[in-house]
Formats: structure tokens, C-alpha cells, sequence
């Protein structure tokens, strides 16, 4: 009896909806409209998000302040702010060293791997130890053209020398403060990154 019920009802229905074809069409009028609003909506957020990480902009204490992922989130979009539209933070357990991957406008991969101190310059220091991870697993693990560490904080001399020597790029909480204050990419503050070979297609 419900099998019989339904099937009449089904019909019935369908039956009606011919009859009066003209509010199958209104239906389908508002559903393009609310699809191709919604589209329009989806582009406009992406367009605005896209002007914001233009302009983005960030003062020391505000990242003192992170959670040690939002320090890495902050990285990663920093560096799609300067154009690298390859960016993927990778953070957390088994990261093997890296935190935040990106590829540069000009085709260069690198790997960084972020240390947030919460007291600042007043936290424990990066050291060597921290580096070492960094130069074990960068290039060959990641297959980074740099690598570089990336911290709101100390870095200690021999960390720095083991640096130089490994071909590693540090940021200090100095270098930070300006890279996040300004428009300048980071490879422009660093000395030790060459200029790129010649443009590619994502420059």
C-alpha cells in the first residue's frame, strides 16, 4: 500500500509540474542566480584576500604574542605576500626539519624552518643543534635551494658560523623586524642569496 501510495503520489506530482511548467522554469532562473552569485562572492573574498597580503604587515610583539603554528602560518604568508604562490606550511610532528615550503616567483625552492620564542630576544637561543636538523634534511630530504631558519628570537655565534660554513640562511628577530615591517622580500635581505639566474614562467 505505501509502495502504491508513493508511485501515485509521483506521479500526481510530475503530472502537476507539467501542467504548470512555467514554475520548473522560475526554479531553475533562481538557482542560476544564486550559483553565479555565489561565484561572484568566492572571486571578490579571493580578490580582497589577495590585495590584503599585499599590504601585509607585522610588528615584533604581535608575533611574540603567535602560537608557535601561528608563527609558522605568519611565514608562510609572508612569503606569499612577495609573490611565492607555492607556499605550504608543513609544521608539526615529522616535519623532518620543515615547517614551511615555498617555491619563489623565480623557480628556487626553499625550506624554512620556523623557531618561535614567546619571551623574544628573553627565550632560549637557537643553537647549532637546531641548524644541524635544518642542513640534515633540507636539500636532501626536501630538495631546498635554501634553507633558511626563520626565529622572533637569540641565535647563538656558533650557530651562526655553522651557518656560513653549511651554506644556510638565518633570520634573526633583527632581520625579522624588517622583512615584517616592510615590502621587501626576503631574499633581498639576505646577503648571501644570489640574484636569480634569469626569469621563468611564474616570475
Amino acid at each position: 500500500m505505501a509502495a502504491v501510495f508513493a508511485v501515485a503520489l509521483v506521479v500526481t506530482v510530475v503530472h502537476w509540474l507539467l501542467a504548470h511548467w512555467w514554475i520548473l522554469a522560475v526554479v531553475g532562473v533562481l538557482a542560476v542566480l544564486a550559483g553565479g552569485g555565489w561565484l561572484y562572492n568566492k572571486e571578490q573574498q579571493a580578490r580582497w584576500e589577495a590585495v590584503g597580503a599585499q599590504g601585509l604587515r607585522y610588528g615584533l610583539a604581535q608575533l611574540d604574542a603567535l602560537h608557535h603554528s601561528q608563527f609558522e602560518d605568519a611565514v608562510r604568508d609572508l612569503m606569499r605576500r612577495d609573490g611565492c604562490q607555492d607556499t605550504v606550511r608543513v609544521g608539526g610532528g615529522g616535519d623532518l626539519g620543515a615547517d614551511v615550503k615555498v617555491t619563489d616567483p623565480y623557480g628556487r625552492r626553499w625550506v624554512i624552518q620556523c623557531k618561535h620564542r614567546s619571551n623574544g630576544l628573553a627565550g632560549s637561543a637557537v643553537g647549532t643543534p637546531d641548524l644541524q636538523v635544518l642542513n640534515g634534511t633540507a636539500r636532501q630530504v626536501h630538495g631546498a635551494e635554501f634553507a633558511v631558519i626563520v626565529t622572533n628570537g637569540r641565535v647563538t655565534e656558533p650557530a651562526v658560523n655553522f651557518a656560513k660554513q653549511q651554506r644556510l640562511h638565518v633570520v634573526d628577530r633583527h632581520t625579522l623586524g624588517v622583512w615584517v615591517s616592510g615590502s621587501r622580500p626576503l631574499w633581498e635581505l639576505l646577503r648571501a642569496v644570489p640574484p636569480p639566474r634569469k626569469p621563468t614562467a611564474l616570475s
